[in-house]
């Protein structure tokens, strides 16, 4: 494994890849791997897109690579797909979207699977992300399946979240109602030479100032018509402005996302240990049954299991 590390400290693509390959499939080093490699994280901007489907997120992501390229800048993409319904695999129509950075040494997109994970991410995200950072590529872009109004887990994984909306897909409504409201830092009206483009940011603008009370809260609205290019690099700066001047909420938001992501691991942690130790074979299923036909409750079960089983240090 200490060859794998320095190879993938030293920005190597194809370490990178094989140290994903490991984190992706939970092989048996993979904890060690990521515990080696989580002091030389936290240095990545990482931004998460997000928005319906149809939005243009990929179209968005590609331009948004080709301007941080020009800037000599390392870029790395998590690019989250649905899964497949035979394979369980990603669909891959995201890496499709980003051929023209295929053969470049400074981008790395990995296509990811959700694997029936809601919120918009795929389980390992985090995870895939501490390893992009560990390699050097600055920053790093997540961009959503594109699942509606629960897709929120971007907010736990990213320092800066851009929602895209397009008009003339109900997106108005959408925007008004959705609790992705609120973890939105900017806006994107994509595809805004749209009929529509107007009412839409004016409709968002009016709703963001009944959420947004305190002035200089109320998150910026932005115009892209991302497959021309235009509005594009107005947009890359107003991320990189948001990055460099919210140190404290920056700050806040990482705090966040470890407590989140402590509690995510150590649940999943416990489930696994307490399912193995307090449980003999077939019981579980068992369990499962009584609960079914409801012979029992899901309460008592799992107290009855929780009253059996010592937490050890």
């Amino acid at each position: 494994m200490q060859d794998l590390l320095a190879r993938l400290t030293s920005g190597e693509p194809r370490a990178l890849a094989r140290a994903i390959s490991v984190v992706e499939e939970g092989a048996a080093d993979a904890d060690a791997l990521l515990s080696t490699v989580f002091p030389k994280t936290g240095r990545a901007m990482v931004l998460g897109v997000t928005g319906s489907p149809g939005a243009g997120k990929s179209s968005l992501v590609d331009r948004l690579i080709h301007h941080y390229r020009r800037a000599e800048r390392r870029v790395g993409v998590v690019a989250i797909d649905p899964s497949s319904a035979y394979s369980g695999g990603a669909i891959l129509g995201d890496r499709i979207r980003m051929q023209e950075h295929a053969s470049d040494d400074g981008v790395f997109i990995r296509s990811m699977a959700t694997r029936g994970h809601l919120g918009g991410l795929a389980k390992t995200t985090s995870d895939v992300v501490d390893l992009m950072d560990a390699a050097g590529y600055d920053p790093i872009l997540i961009e959503t399946v594109g699942v509606g109004q629960d897709e929120i887990d971007v907010v736990r994984a990213a320092d800066i979240v851009v929602v895209l909306l397009v008009p003339g897909m109900g997106d108005d409504i959408q925007a008004i109602k959705a609790g992705i409201l609120e973890i939105a830092d900017l806006f994107v009206v994509n595809k805004s030479d749209r009929p529509g483009a107007d009412r839409l940011i004016a409709d968002l603008d009016f709703v963001l100032g009944l959420v947004h009370g305190i002035p200089g809260e109320k998150p910026q609205i932005l115009k892209t018509v991302a497959i021309r290019d235009e509005g594009v690099v107005e947009m890359r700066d107003a991320i990189d402005t948001l990055y460099e001047g919210r140190i404290d909420r920056r700050r806040e938001r990482r705090r966040e996302r470890a407590k989140s992501r402590f509690h995510a691991i150590l649940a999943e942690r416990l489930t696994a240990r307490v399912l193995h130790d307090a449980l003999g074979e077939g019981e579980e299923s068992s369990i499962i049954d009584a609960i079914a036909d409801r012979k029992t409750d899901p309460y008592r079960a799992v107290e009855r299991i929780l009253a059996s089983v010592k937490v050890t240090s």
